[in-house]
């Protein structure tokens, strides 16, 4: 634990300062980001996504009002935070117009809780319905040599709409590594 604090506050002085928590991270490496943004918080843009719930053993998808909110609470309770900075669906409900969901996330933004909304696995027009609601600042999808459907329409909106691509997965998976 001592050496990933080490590491956190080494990369904050060297202008790394985006640091990402998982929904329900409970693990390790999670806590010693939770323990190192202590000091430097005004440092780091924290990062952090809602959206896979987990009930009884099952996992889906929600994107209704208070699930969002209640999310939001518990991801600033963890670390001890005010504000999010970069606040994500991590998957869009389908059985729920994005508008819903983006309406609350807009009353959060309104509230300070957090300062930009992201959406993870978007398409072209859910993106353009969620940022008619509230600004879309960034929008997370897998982009590789593999995966490049998102350059057809994803793309071309996010950059017509002034949005940020967060790609991830960029070495396809792991394709690209040797295996041991």
């Amino acid at each position: 634990m001592e050496e990933n604090l080490k590491s956190i506050i080494t990369g904050s002085s060297l202008y790394l300062i985006y640091i990402k928590l998982g929904v329900s991270q409970t693990n390790n490496s999670s806590r010693d980001c939770i323990l190192a943004i202590k000091g430097i918080r005004e440092e780091v843009q924290i990062a952090t996504k809602f959206g896979i719930s987990f009930e009884d053993g099952n996992t889906g998808i929600c994107g209704e009002p208070a699930y969002v909110r209640a999310c939001c609470e518990a991801s600033l309770k963890r670390p001890d935070i005010d504000c999010i900075d970069l606040y994500y669906v991590h998957r869009i409900d389908t059985q729920l117009p994005i508008e819903v969901t983006m309406g609350e996330l807009k009353k959060l933004v309104e509230e300070g809780k957090i300062k930009y909304i992201g959406l993870s696995e978007a398409c072209a027009s859910t993106i353009r319905r969620a940022h008619a609601v509230h600004p879309i600042t960034a929008v997370q999808m897998e982009w590789s040599l593999w995966t490049r459907d998102l350059e057809e329409e994803v793309v071309p909106t996010c950059r017509e709409l002034g949005i940020g691509i967060v790609p991830y997965r960029p070495l396809g998976r792991g394709l690209s590594r040797s295996k041991n």
